[in-house]
């Protein structure tokens, strides 16, 4: 693999006489992260780039053109598991070209993506409708219905999640274009329908690679799109997404009305999904960032309710709560509550139930988290030792890596020992 790199930003920066250690204590972060921005593996988080843009003595449209990819190539490729998935259905050779991993994430122009999201939500709101839509309409929607399932199939079994955007870029292209032409109001209701779904997958790329900015536009179009598609489901869906960007950020409070709006939406879809009940499991962990504990164990109840459906609760990748989740959020908000005693307990039961690698490596690092609440420093290193290696293996420094970034912070005041000094090197290098 290729690295993509920034060097416009590393010149500004020296430029400005700051040495990546110097930037780094004026923004409050590690070395590592600046070094990781002009790597171009990750972008500065929203609340960080107001302090770059005066630092660098740049505008927010200036810091942009700065961390805009030079054109390195980074060859990615489907994995087999990935080719099984897309060569055992059915789908359109004009959808999936052959070198589906030979346009990368990092070659994604910012712009030009930002621009079709803007006419796509612009054809969303404003369709171009028609009494009787075209006689392929439902056939053609089919398909698109279609791939976007499998998308998040081989989104689900990719290592590497950037993978997967070449491919959805083309579906969003193409959706984009069905959009722009005539249709019936039920083709344009299903077509928005399957625009918020694949929104929803784009955000979840953008998430998994730091790039919120990018993220929060494709969940604010997803919900747009799933509105106007009348999916209530999807809608609160694309909502509860949105907030996790403000709840990785720790804007807790800011979240609140995002989660509530959402729990509303959930009430007016299916009964018989579990949209209503991972609404309440996030709102559980959002309670547990503010501390109130009677609060979040509501929530907890809440979604524990879940155990009470029967059937199908999960229509496709864009929901993917049932039961089997509800010991991991359990851990994860008690965890963060700081109730060492009945995180744990939790957390384990999780972690035996947990399939995906990266469920295991949350998992493996709260558990690692928990350690240090109770002064166990061979917890931590087992745990965290584990939760390095799955991410590791799995390429995954979005995802796991920001929970890992958390646990190298609270392992400073022991890098006087050399064991907790090595598991914090092991997690700068990811």
């Amino acid at each position: 693999m290729t690295a993509a790199r920034r060097p416009r930003l590393a010149e500004r920066r020296r430029t400005c006489g700051f040495t990546q250690e110097s930037l780094a204590a004026a923004l409050g972060v590690d070395r590592s992260t600046v070094a990781r921005w002009e790597r171009g593996q990750c972008d500065p988080q929203l609340y960080h780039r107001s302090k770059l843009c005066e630092l660098l003595q740049v505008s927010l449209e200036e810091l942009d053109e700065l961390l805009t990819i030079d054109a390195t190539r980074m060859q990615v490729h489907a994995s087999p598991a990935q080719r099984r998935v897309l060569q055992g259905r059915v789908i359109a050779p004009t959808v999936v070209t052959p070198d589906v991993g030979s346009d990368g994430l990092e070659d994604m122009n910012r712009r030009e993506l930002l621009r079709l999201l803007s006419v796509a939500g612009t054809l969303v709101a404003v369709p171009d409708v028609v009494t009787d839509g075209h006689a392929d309409d439902s056939e053609q929607i089919s398909q698109y219905e279609q791939l976007n399932s499998h998308l998040w199939q081989v989104y689900a079994l990719s290592e590497s999640k950037w993978s997967v955007y070449p491919v959805v870029r083309q579906q969003l292209d193409l959706l984009t274009g069905s959009l722009d032409r005539a249709h019936s109001s039920a083709a344009h209701k299903r077509l928005c329908v399957a625009a918020g779904d694949l929104l929803q997958l784009a955000g979840e790329i953008f998430f998994d690679s730091d790039r919120y900015t990018e993220a929060a536009h494709c969940y604010k179009l997803a919900a747009d799109a799933s509105k106007e598609g009348d999916a209530f489901d999807l809608w609160a869906c694309a909502l509860t997404r949105h907030a996790y960007l403000g709840m990785y950020e720790r804007r807790f409070e800011d979240v609140m009305p995002i989660l509530e709006g959402a729990a509303r939406v959930a009430r007016r879809g299916d009964g018989q999904l579990s949209t209503r009940h991972w609404v309440a499991a996030v709102q559980a962990e959002a309670y547990a960032g503010l501390g109130d504990l009677d609060a979040c164990q509501r929530a907890l109840d809440e979604a524990e309710q879940v155990k009470a459906l029967t059937g199908s609760v999960m229509p496709g990748g864009w929901l993917r709560f049932d039961d089997s989740r509800l010991a991991e959020e359990r851990g994860t908000c008690y965890a963060t509550l700081g109730r060492a005693d009945l995180a744990s307990e939790a957390l384990i039961k999780a972690l035996g139930a947990a399939t995906s690698p990266r469920r295991r490596g949350s998992i493996l690092t709260d558990l690692a988290a928990l350690g240090m609440q109770t002064r166990d420093l061979d917890r931590v290193l087992d745990y965290g030792g584990q939760a390095v290696e799955l991410a590791e293996q799995t390429r995954s420094s979005g995802y796991i890596g920001r929970k890992l970034r958390g646990l190298r912070t609270q392992l400073a005041p022991l890098a006087s020992d050399s064991r907790a000094a090595q598991l914090s090197e092991r997690i700068a290098q990811l």
